[in-house]
């Protein structure tokens, strides 16, 4: 999922402390914030945005269909967000929240699937288009980290897709789009699923991949790469995790030899993606297929 610059954003629970500091970064980078919803501060202003009751009286309220919701509230909450975006036509849908209890996600990712709407997360940092927008915790406006270019970038974690992102802008390459897929072990895109979105985008001439060990995702959209035309580098966390220890993000544990790191790099290979030992040299492996 890419969320462009002319498409309106929604945020649940715009008025707790964490999502008032990240709608007001995002409204100052160029995200359309439309406004926010607390149903107990309905009919409010919050950082000069309109506060609603529920995503379909913002959508009534707003005169034209909202494009994108951002989920900031407690775990408990999050199932009865994410419906409430759904019932009000709303097509993407970004989950910051972590914590939530599985059934609930499972119960919202099929309504949502049900619904044709895309889902990010639960447990991502959000999605950044450099230049346009962004949805979630990362810090798109610090031009060290993110400035436009060809190379899009997928990760699990949002701290390794800030570090990636540092290190592919200070070798002189931008960024075509960042997606956060989240650390769970279920969510609504997959590694294969955000692989395809940016195979598609026009905007996007290489690909960065951060994954993780735990679960198959990287060996499914290494199944994808291989009809790929596009050149891919990855890094793989977690290559020392000891088996059946949960390392970081709750989906990165390894049962047996199911979503081991060699796995995942064998896969990977196979398709004929670089893997590298460590994220600092994605950047160089880029060099004999993008210019600076």
């Amino acid at each position: 999922m890419i969320v462009r610059g002319s498409e309106t954003v929604l945020v649940h629970g715009i008025t707790g402390t964490q999502a008032t500091f990240w709608s007001d970064k995002m409204k100052e980078y160029g995200t359309k914030v439309v406004g926010g919803l607390n149903p107990k501060k309905a009919g409010t202003e919050h950082l000069g945005l309109p506060v609603w009751a529920s995503a379909r009286d913002a959508v009534s309220d707003h005169g034209a269909a909202i494009d994108c919701s951002c989920v900031i509230v407690p775990p408990a909450a999050v199932k009865q967000s994410v419906m409430d975006a759904l019932d009000a036509g709303i097509k993407k849908v970004v989950i910051l929240t972590e914590h939530i209890p599985v059934h609930d996600t499972m119960y919202f990712l099929s309504a949502a699937h049900e619904a044709g709407a895309s889902v990010i997360g639960p447990n991502t940092a959000g999605i950044v288009t450099p230049g346009e927008c962004f949805v979630g915790f990362m810090p798109a406006f610090n031009d060290r980290v993110f400035k436009p270019g060809s190379v899009g970038i997928i990760s699990r974690s949002g701290s390794l897709g800030t570090l990636v992102c540092l290190n592919m802008v200070q070798a002189g390459y931008g960024i075509s789009a960042f997606i956060g897929i989240g650390g769970d072990p279920v969510i609504g895109t997959t590694t294969k699923d955000a692989l395809g979105c940016l195979d598609e985008d026009p905007k996007t001439q290489a690909i960065a991949l951060v994954g993780e060990i735990g679960g198959g995702m990287e060996e499914e959209a290494a199944e994808y790469a291989k009809g790929m035309n596009k050149p891919i580098v990855s890094f793989i966390a977690g290559a020392a995790s000891p088996s059946g220890k949960k390392m970081g993000h709750a989906g990165a544990i390894v049962m047996g030899d199911k979503g081991s790191y060699a796995g995942k790099k064998a896969a990977l290979e196979a398709a004929g993606v670089t893997v590298l030992a460590t994220p600092s040299g994605l950047p160089d492996v880029l060099k004999e297929h993008l210019t600076a």
